[in-house]
């Protein structure tokens, strides 16, 4: 069961020492056998030690992609994000970034889930959105649901310039936030919802304003939905997914 208790059973100084003890020692021998002998290295002779280094360097790799299954094999088992950082010494925000991926989720708690299944292709989103905390905080947050081809724009402008480009592949979602420079987000909905080849395309109005107006106008507009961001980070987090949830895995779409 996802949420359940993991208990580490040794210090991270006594795995550390274990880890590079026996890792030197397995690197050692590695090295000694790709140079086809066991006599220690002479003085000033640089072979051994940059064999040693290139060994070291393959453990390293082997090591990364182990990491990664065991954390995909902890999350099918019910853990999650916090106790696989804690199981890494970093914490939950630091586990996401290193493997994204690892769950879907849903409005139920606990949240995560482990990712079972892949979308035949990834999905295309578009964020317009000039505020660059914040649109880490949205990459990190459909990250977590998947595969995702993420493209960001400051502004109106460079939306549609990116839309119109031929060969642009059509995205799959627009979010979309009001306040921006060159052209808002008021300005660049009109246009794309009188665009024949751009309309059908959803659009998500994701932004700080609470403003009747601001509400008002986007849905006249014919914005798909209206979603103001929440201040705490978690709930930011859940609402981004939540939308992505229903206009990527619920809502049917449209045929590019």
């Amino acid at each position: 069961m996802p949420g359940k208790d993991f208990v580490l059973r040794t210090t991270p100084e006594e795995t550390a020492a274990i880890a590079d003890a026996r890792i030197g020692d397995l690197a050692h021998r590695l090295a000694r056998q790709l140079q086809q002998g066991t006599a220690p290295p002479a003085s000033g002779d640089a072979a051994y030690p940059l064999t040693l280094l290139h060994v070291l360097d393959q453990l390293q790799q082997a090591t990364e992609r182990l990491q990664r299954q065991a954390a995909t094999d902890a999350a099918r088992a019910g853990a999650g994000y916090p106790q696989i950082g804690a199981a890494c010494d970093m914490t939950r925000q630091g586990a996401r970034r290193r493997w994204p991926g690892l769950f879907h989720h849903s409005n139920e708690k606990p949240t995560e889930h482990p990712t079972m299944t892949t979308p035949a292709r990834p999905f295309d989103v578009l964020l317009v959105e000039d505020d660059i905390a914040d649109a880490m905080l949205i990459e990190e947050a459909l990250s977590e649901r998947g595969a995702r081809n993420l493209v960001q724009v400051t502004d109106g402008v460079a939306a549609l310039e990116h839309l119109r480009t031929p060969g642009t592949v059509r995205p799959d979602l627009i979010v979309l936030d009001l306040n921006m420079p060159r052209m808002n987000g008021h300005d660049l909905l009109k246009i794309l919802k009188t665009d024949e080849k751009l309309q059908a395309i959803p659009v998500v109005v994701l932004t700080t304003s609470t403003a009747p107006d601001d509400v008002t106008g986007a849905y006249t507009s014919h914005a798909n939905a209206y979603v103001t961001k929440p201040v705490n980070l978690d709930a930011f987090e859940q609402a981004v997914q939540s939308i992505d949830a229903f206009y990527l895995d619920t809502a049917t779409r449209p045929h590019p």
